[in-house]
């Protein structure tokens, strides 16, 4: 679907929403700039490379030496996140996250693993608003009462880190307050549900559970997913109710990310072929961690 095709045709019915879904600006994309480089001594993931990769067909169990890898470039992610909190404001692009987030991955000699990955243009996912997910950044100033999420992974020393948060930009509404504080919560009691032969399906259950209760709404389009050497694998984490089957196990690493939305659980890809947006105009927030299943239960990677 064309973007401007798009924007006509729900213009009337935002107008009419507004005050449901809050007070915000609804987000399309606009100019964005080029690729950043990455140096030549920067360790490269497969999908960059071109090199054979074989990506698990099953859960995979990792041995001591893969979890310390994990660990390394979770907090690595983790701290970069850290340092964008100290950057968005009203007046910053998302292109200005994606440069602070691009310098620190190559500082720290690491590669930002969204950058070429299926031909994804930037080093970061931004998501603005009703953008739900996939954002590509660009020169869009922040404005004062948006929401941004800042997807980042980094692939540090053979290893993929992942994890998100979604921003308050000055003064957020309620209804805006309420969205990202919810999301968060649904993240916060699905990890407390992670432990040894516990169903990955449960996981699903207890955020679509939770956002209900609250009145929100989870998009099922987006899971979460093993991680590792590979960016992406087995488990799926489905973020509603679901028969997804198998069973948690000591050793796994896997990211929750569950997406929430005033509106209704519809979607559309932008012709970009990533922007994905709601398509009642609803705002959206993201949350994420990787995880590590323990003999006790879980552990944050990325806190």
């Amino acid at each position: 679907m064309k973007l401007t095709n798009y924007v006509f045709s729900i213009g009337s019915f935002w107008r009419r929403k507004i005050k449901r879904f809050g007070v915000y600006e609804k987000v399309v994309p606009v100019q964005t700039t080029p690729s950043r480089i990455v140096p030549d001594h920067i360790e490269k993931p497969y999908y960059v490379t071109g090199q054979e990769f074989t990506v698990p067909k099953v859960p995979e169990i990792k041995d001591v030496n893969q979890i310390r890898g994990m660990k390394r470039s979770c907090k690595l992610a983790s701290n970069i996140l850290g340092q964008v909190q100290h950057l968005v404001k009203p007046g910053i692009s998302t292109d200005d996250i994606d440069k602070l987030v691009h310098n620190l991955t190559i500082e720290a000699g690491a590669y930002p693993s969204p950058l070429h990955y299926h031909g994804f243009p930037k080093s970061v996912c931004t998501s603005v608003n009703n953008v739900a997910v996939h954002g590509i950044p660009d020169l869009r100033l922040l404005q004062d009462g948006d929401i941004v999420n800042v997807d980042i992974t980094v692939f540090y020393k053979g290893f993929h880190g992942d994890c998100s948060k979604t921003f308050l930009i000055g003064s957020v509404d309620d209804r805006g307050l309420e969205l990202v504080g919810v999301t968060e919560e649904c993240l916060e009691i699905a990890i407390r549900s992670c432990a040894p032969n516990v169903p990955f399906s449960e996981i699903g259950s207890q955020i679509y559970r939770h956002a209900k209760k609250c009145g929100l709404t989870v998009l099922p389009a987006f899971l979460g997913h093993g991680i590792g050497r590979y960016f992406h694998g087995p488990p799926n984490i489905y973020h509603i109710i679901n028969d997804y089957p198998g069973y948690m196990q000591s050793g796994m690493t896997f990211t929750i990310e569950p997406v929430l939305s005033h509106g209704h659980e519809n979607t559309v890809i932008l012709e970009d072929g990533w922007t994905v947006v709601t398509d009642d105009g609803s705002r959206a927030a993201q949350a994420e961690h990787t995880v590590l299943i323990t003999e006790n239960g879980a552990e944050i990677l990325t806190k």
